[in-house]
């Protein structure tokens, strides 16, 4: 009975063995669990909020296609995100990688020459090719390991690099919210600057006729010189936040943007779903998420490297010369393959810490997405009671508007009728304006929070958020 070859035994072993699967990474329940073991995330929020479905495409709840154009311009030209898009490029690259590392490798080598005499070299008259083949076969799923640690890697990139593209899309919304404000504010600035000349004119007017002093004539020129300092700051701001705006679309800082010259009326109330949709649908959160699965993959990569490896290798030659005989008997093309096995024995407890230095990776990476799911719900929570804030200001203040335009009217009113002088009617105009100012920035800042909350929902300003889906272990 012809024996078989212990080569082949062990190639028929190595196979079986490469066939084994490696463990799965722990499941995202199984992470929430180890990084949150003592907070509920079934229950609703506590700030309030419409029940409902997180949903996508927010920005054209603002209904401003201005808005949606410079959004699009935002994403197709930022830097930030070409950077983004260039480390996602990366790490796509290292998954080929790593896939590699499974498949076998193949080498073509050949060697010429012509005969010479004198101190030629004798190797050049060689003539000859040789196919080489080597493999290691993955016995204890290192290079698997290696490989899901990738492509884990390459999810998580995938995810910071849209959350990426939704702060943006929200930076640039509340930017351009911004410069309206301003744009407002600066003529609401320049009215009350107006109004104020009015006053120095009345009290100038006043001491002239004998019914005033230089001291009412002095004050009003300081009120003036305050509200116009006012005005000089809003259009400092104004010019600021059009600088800001235009350096996230990639244009020059020139303050030459149009703002809207209106603030576009806040959107009905949002579904904002549960605590824990929020945390399986945020980006930043699946890439926290992914990035726990890498270090664990990372672990087994490090315990396998600890074990015995088994390459393969093959090749088959054909070579001729003219100058050398060949040793009699030797068939041309000739083939052979083999193998070796390599074993750590003693490297000084270097692969042992190696495994330990993983081992607190993947704890550092729980640790992480702990604090950034804290970080996340808090950020929902204040945004709610923000924009709940908001709301109930923005009503108090309408009444305070309305309040102090009727009491514009009566002033003017009895200014008609002889009960009060013009500089009374000029004050009470300029506490309407400042009553309308307040109630602006308001405004804006609940357009600004409305973004906010879409944001740390992981809500998309897009129709659908793409979610990079995690790949099963082999």
């Amino acid at each position: 009975m012809q024996r078989i070859p212990f080569t082949i035994l062990a190639l028929l072993g190595a196979i079986l063995f490469a066939g084994c699967k490696t463990k799965a990474p722990p499941t995202r329940a199984e992470i929430q669990q180890q990084a949150l073991p003592n907070l509920a995330l079934t229950n609703a929020w506590k700030a309030g909020g419409a029940m409902g479905v997180i949903q996508d495409n927010w920005l054209d709840t603002f209904n401003d296609e201005q808005l949606n154009a410079l959004v699009l311009e935002a994403v197709t030209n930022s830097p930030d995100l070409r950077v983004s898009a260039a480390r996602v490029e990366q790490a796509g690259q290292y998954v080929e990688l790593a896939k590699a590392a499974l498949r076998p490798m193949l080498a073509i080598a050949g060697t010429g020459g012509f005969k010479g005499g004198g101190g030629s070299d004798v190797s050049s008259a060689l003539q000859g090719i040789m196919l080489a083949a080597s493999w290691e076969p993955d016995l204890w799923g290192r290079m698997r390991y290696g490989r899901n640690a990738a492509q884990a890697s390459y999810a998580s990139a995938q995810a910071d690099f849209q959350f990426a593209r939704q702060s943006l899309a929200a930076t640039t919304a509340k930017s351009w919210f911004t410069a309206s404000e301003t744009w407002l504010q600066m003529q609401l600035a320049a009215d009350m600057v107006k109004s104020a000349k009015d006053l120095v004119a009345l009290a100038e007017k006043r001491q002239q006729v004998g019914a005033g002093n230089e001291q009412e004539v002095a004050l009003a020129r300081a009120n003036l010189g305050t509200y116009q300092d006012t005005a000089k700051q809003v259009g400092l701001a104004h010019q600021q936040a059009l600088r800001a705006l235009e350096l996230l679309l990639g244009r020059y800082p020139s303050a030459e943007l149009a703002a809207r010259e209106s603030l576009p009326p806040l959107p009905g109330p949002v579904p904002v779903g549960m605590p824990l949709a929020t945390l399986e649908r945020r980006p930043d959160l699946i890439a926290a998420e992914r990035r726990v699965a890498a270090a664990f993959n990372r672990v087994g990569e490090a315990k396998a490297a600890r074990l015995p490896r088994l390459i393969l290798n093959g090749s088959v030659a054909a070579v001729n010369s003219d100058v050398i005989e060949l040793k009699p008997g030797f068939q041309n093309p000739v083939g052979g393959f083999g193998g070796k096995l390599i074993a750590p024995v003693y490297t000084g407890g270097a692969l042992q810490a190696q495994v330990k230095i993983r081992t607190l990776e993947q704890k550092e990476a729980v640790a992480q997405y702990a604090a950034m799911a804290l970080r996340a719900i808090g950020d929902v929570e204040n945004a709610l009671a923000a924009g709940q804030n908001l709301a109930e200001r923005e009503q108090l203040l309408q009444q305070n508007v309305t309040d102090q335009q009727h009491a514009l009217e009566l002033a003017q009113t009895a200014y008609h009728v002889g009960q009060i002088d013009l500089r009374s009617v000029q004050q009470q105009q300029l506490s309407v304006y400042a009553a309308r100012l307040t109630m602006l920035r308001v405004q804006s800042e609940e357009l600004s929070q409305r973004a906010n909350l879409h944001l740390v929902l992981g809500g998309s300003f897009e129709t659908a958020a793409p979610q990079p889906t995690p790949v099963a272990a082999k």
